[in-house]
């Protein structure tokens, strides 16, 4: 059975950068980050394509400060996170899907455990 293993996580001050690693045991076409906020519903932050076209997409809450890369000798996905705010404060998961890439939750059928990544101003 596909597992995923999240690392990275950690406390910064706000502007300061911090990366996210998800492994997984098995290859699908797509990998996606999502965050989940106290008292929050779960968001999508970004998603790649991991069947080696390797397009991504991003919400626009993280644009231009978040990247998504993909390792396909590693089956990892990295989440680079940039200029963090406080806002970005939550539990991050990756997730993967067998079909279709979106940044909404029901396309996933795996999860990871989550790492909490916390940013104070």
């Amino acid at each position: 059975q596909l597992r995923l293993v999240e690392s990275g996580g950690g406390s910064v001050q706000a502007g300061g950068s911090l990366r996210l690693s998800c492994v997984a045991s098995d290859r699908r076409v797509c990998t996606g980050w999502f965050r989940q906020a106290p008292g929050m519903e779960r968001e999508g932050v970004a998603h790649i394509w991991t069947d080696g076209s390797g397009g991504a997409v991003y919400a626009e809450s993280v644009k231009g400060r978040f990247t998504i890369t993909h390792d396909i000798a590693k089956n990892a996905v990295y989440l680079q996170m940039n200029n963090l705010k406080p806002e970005d404060t939550a539990m991050y998961y990756c997730a993967t899907a067998r079909f279709g890439c979106t940044l909404q939750s029901t396309t996933y059928q795996v999860w990871g455990q989550g790492t909490q990544v916390t940013v104070f101003a």
